[in-house]
């Protein structure tokens, strides 16, 4: 467990108005926003599934998930390939976001509990806030975000495969 008084590392990205953040250690690389091959009949916010170093990844908008409009695509669009660790597997994402600012050390004295009101979002995603002076910064409980069912269908969507073995299909 960590102590009191130290601090952890944050990737900083933006949604909309919004700036959230998910743990360094959960993210791989950040790539550059280009489409993917999309995937009937998924939930929607399942956008497809892209090559990632020759591994299938399905790629999420974060802003669909989170009950927000639809990710618009710009030139500071990015993709966070995350891996997020479920019980004994790993789970591989891409995550859309509107931009990503920095990565950024916070205390954990700083990280406060989710609020249960004024949040547009369910707290149960929500692994804390942390104020900053021009607003908040809202730590996204990824293990949390995707409910059993998402897990086992997105766990299935990649299986391994590339994006040209499902352009095959």
């Amino acid at each position: 467990m960590v102590a009191i008084g130290t601090e952890a590392q944050y990737v900083t990205f933006g949604l909309g108005e919004e700036c959230f953040a998910v743990p360094v250690e959960v993210v791989r690389e950040i790539l550059d926003h280009q489409d993917a091959f999309r995937i009937p009949h998924g939930p929607d916010y399942l956008l497809g599934l892209r090559d990632v170093r020759g591994q299938g990844v399905p790629v999420i908008d974060l802003r669909l998930r989170l009950g927000m409009s639809a990710t618009a695509k710009t030139p500071y669009t990015r993709i966070l390939v995350i891996d997020i660790p479920i019980t004994d597997k790993v789970l591989t994402l891409g995550l859309v976001a509107d931009r990503v600012f920095e990565v950024t050390s916070f205390k954990h004295q700083a990280i406060e509990s989710a609020p249960d009101i004024g949040v547009r979002w369910p707290s149960e995603y929500i692994a804390g806030v942390v104020r900053r002076e021009n607003g908040f910064v809202v730590i996204i409980d990824l293990a949390k975000l995707f409910s059993s069912s998402d897990k086992v269908s997105l766990m299935g969507v990649g299986a391994g495969r590339s994006a040209s073995e499902f352009a095959a299909i």
